[in-house]
């Protein structure tokens, strides 16, 4: 099963993308900010980070750094609000994907099963 970590300071959207993804068949963890997502790339295995980039204290872009510096094998993907923070993240983290907000959880889930290709189950259709 692909694992996910979740990092997204919006406590409703967090709550709303977690469901999502579980219920399309990903196992995912969910935190609040880069620095309680930190922990879990140290000591865990997860296939992809699913990050918001404007957050407190870590920034979703220093939190994509870190993991590709302890885990390179994990993907990412920023999910944002601002389009002037999208350049700046694909800058910092050319391999990573970005979903501009506002999205539709079907193009979320499509754009995971894109990176994993058949290893990954849908349930929204």
């Amino acid at each position: 099963m692909i694992r996910i970590l979740l990092a997204e300071d919006d406590e409703s959207m967090r709550v709303y993308l977690a469901r999502a993804l579980e219920r399309s068949g990903y196992e995912v963890v969910a935190v609040s900010t880069g620095t309680q997502a930190v922990p879990y790339i140290n000591s865990d295995r997860f296939d992809l980070l699913l990050t918001d980039i404007v957050m407190p204290e870590m920034d979703g872009i220093e939190l994509a750094q870190h993991a590709a510096q302890v885990a390179p094998e994990m993907r990412i993907m920023f999910i944002t609000g601002f389009a002037a923070v999208t350049l700046k993240a694909g800058k910092a983290v050319p391999q990573a994907k970005v979903l501009s907000k506002p999205f539709h959880l079907r193009d979320l889930v499509l754009e995971v099963e894109r990176m994993f290709g058949s290893e990954s189950l849908t349930g929204l259709n």
